[in-house]
């Protein structure tokens, strides 16, 4: 059980705290309400190019990592198509540096032409390390659009093009911010060795001024029902051929997604799960195969990645995962199957709960889906599923028009006649 307090301040910015006197340390993390999802279709990757210009220097604080660092501290962020996160942690003694950087860059970041073609042109060589130059690099650029038509989760949150980020201007950027980074649409937590009350009166003293701004309305467009298979043949220069199906599935919000994750777990999770079991060790038709689950706020992914063997054709790879699909929408999970995921998936939050970096990120994301305490109900929803909901949730996930293919194949394979 996390213990918690929780306030909210008057410009709309909501607080979590934990205290944890096991350690010497704080953790500050701060959650935008903001992701890749939030673009619009013709500029995208604007979240994560924010990730970077947040620590491009702020109204009034030039260096971030100077004086973050002179206090003891180390941080970090990530973006996803939901969100974007920022965290740091340092000395609990020196909490209220970690406060101060936190709202300076919240009330307004030192925007320039120059700071902005800075962080461009990282941002853009990371698309094309990560994306374009690296082998199977591009898979999130041609499945995501596969799989979505109309929803924003159609494009990674490096972007669906390149160009929408060399074509950035100041005043694009700087609209984004002002549409997007406000109190009133983030969340603190901060934990560690810290007493609440006094956090409290520290957040209020350096976010209190910081105004309410008029954050964009969200009104994604609902991806409409899939109801027929879709298909994409590449032809790449790598090494093996890989396989991938992506099967709609339900939001992180819904009751059925506690059924999800534990059937992604009995497919896939460890060296003793189905798939690897069958597969990978028994047939051979694998060096490597993994179902997973996207986690995403709204109707996520439910996927299938794997390498194929040398030796296989990956349409006889393929139909040996649609027959274990078979066999579990077809026939209940055992007690001990079912049991062995319960008890890794609470043992995974057990140890989770040993840091308090990690306590600090899924209270913020907790707070923002719904409530903070319902993290401490995670285990019982997940022990409650039973091998029926599993069952029913395979049937429901896996249908064929329910399902984006993707075919990556490799032209040395093909040219060798494998």
């Amino acid at each position: 059980m996390i213990e918690i307090q929780k306030y909210r301040l008057d410009n709309g910015l909501r607080l979590v705290v934990h205290q944890d006197k096991t350690t010497p340390l704080a953790a500050i993390n701060v959650l935008y309400n903001v992701g890749a999802k939030d673009e619009d279709a013709s500029r995208t990757g604007f979240a994560h190019l924010f990730e970077h210009l947040m620590f491009g220097g702020s109204k009034n604080i030039p260096s971030y990592d100077n004086p973050l660092q002179n206090a003891g501290g180390d941080n970090n962020a990530w973006t996803s198509n939901d969100l974007t996160n920022y965290y740091l942690t340092l000395p609990a003694s020196n909490l209220e540096t970690g406060l101060w950087l936190e709202s300076d860059r919240m009330l307004e970041l030192d925007f320039s032409q120059e700071s902005l073609d800075v962080q461009k042109k990282v941002v853009i060589e990371e698309f094309k390390q990560r994306y374009l130059n690296q082998p199977y690099g591009n898979i999130p650029l041609l499945l995501r659009p596969l799989a979505y038509k109309v929803h924003p989760y159609r494009w990674p949150t490096i972007g669906a093009d390149i160009k929408h980020i060399e074509d950035a201007s100041l005043e694009e950027v700087k609209a984004f911010f002002y549409d997007h980074y406000a109190p009133n649409n983030a969340v603190i937590a901060v934990t560690g060795n810290v007493e609440p009350e006094d956090v409290y009166t520290k957040v209020k003293k350096w976010f209190g001024n910081i105004p309410k701004r008029n954050v964009v309305e969200r009104n994604l467009p609902v991806e409409p029902e899939q109801t027929q298979m879709r298909e994409l043949t590449v032809e790449e220069d790598v090494p093996s051929d890989v396989l991938q199906l992506a099967f709609h599935m339900c939001a992180r919000t819904d009751e059925e997604y506690y059924a999800s994750d534990l059937l992604s777990d009995i497919l896939s999770s460890g060296t003793s799960a189905r798939i690897f079991q069958r597969l990978v060790k028994e047939k051979k038709l694998f060096t490597d195969l993994h179902a997973y689950i996207s986690g995403d706020i709204e109707k996520g992914l439910f996927s299938f990645s794997g390498n194929v063997s040398d030796d296989v054709n990956i349409y006889e790879a393929e139909k040996a995962v649609w027959e274990e699909i078979d066999v579990i929408k077809n026939t209940l999970v055992s007690h001990y199957e079912l049991q062995k995921v319960k008890n890794k998936v609470e043992s995974s939050m057990m140890f989770s709960e040993i840091n308090f970096l990690n306590k600090a990120m899924n209270l913020a994301q907790f707070e923002l889906i719904g409530k903070a305490e319902d993290l401490n109900d995670e285990v019982r929803k997940y022990n409650e599923v039973t091998a029926e909901e599993i069952q029913r949730c395979a049937q429901t996930i896996f249908r064929v028009n329910n399902c984006s293919k993707l075919y990556y194949l490799s032209k040395d394979k093909k040219e060798k006649g494998c």
